[in-house]
């Protein structure tokens, strides 16, 4: 004798069968769609994966807010001033490359939003060779955005900012650097 209860196996009715085994395998989905995160994830070297998440919802709720702003009267005031604060706040990001219509908005991705953190500005400015390699740099305190050392590969580098992306005064990678330029100063390295 077992102590555990004797099991039921129920019929189930012969339309109820076939329609469990249809084609349709709604696992495969969530497989199909993590491909393309997975693949944005690999490209932009995102360390994790909450990152891709937070980008993706914010594309949502800018693409979302355009589709309600498309509702209103074209020439309405609110219309006219929330998109201008749109246009100009992610034309200043560098998430757009135009602030004149709505429309570079509708191609907005999550790869936009990628193409601007620290890691991605440094190899586009042939800092870094690889992305690994710029992520390894920014952790490791050898980067600066103006004034400010930063060590979060997240870091957003807004259009302004862009061209202020440097190495810091101390890194050892600047004097390399420096020096394969032919451009190095013994005296200044001696007297710091």
């Amino acid at each position: 004798e077992s102590c555990y209860p004797s099991v039921v196996v129920l019929q189930c009715h012969p339309r109820s069968a076939r329609t469990r085994h249809s084609d349709t395998n709604f696992l495969q989905y969530r497989e199909e769609s993590k491909t393309h995160e997975d693949k944005v994830i690999r490209n932009y070297y995102l360390q994790n994966r909450e990152d891709y998440k937070r980008y993706n919802k914010l594309t949502g709720e800018v693409t979302s807010l355009v589709h309600h702003l498309r509702y209103l009267k074209s020439g309405s005031k609110v219309r006219i001033q929330i998109t201008q604060q749109l246009l100009e706040k992610l034309y200043n990001m560098g998430v757009i490359h135009q602030k004149d219509t709505l429309s570079g908005v509708e191609n907005l991705t999550t790869a936009s939003f990628c193409k601007r953190r620290l890691p991605v500005v440094l190899k586009n400015l042939n800092m870094a060779q690889t992305m690994e390699l710029a992520v390894k740099y920014v952790e490791q305190g050898h980067v600066r955005v103006g004034p400010h050392q930063i060590t979060d590969p997240a870091f957003l580098v807004p259009r302004q900012l862009e061209d202020h992306v440097t190495w810091m005064d101390q890194s050892s990678i600047r004097e390399k650097v420096k020096k394969y330029s032919r451009s190095f100063d013994d005296y200044v390295c001696q007297n710091d």
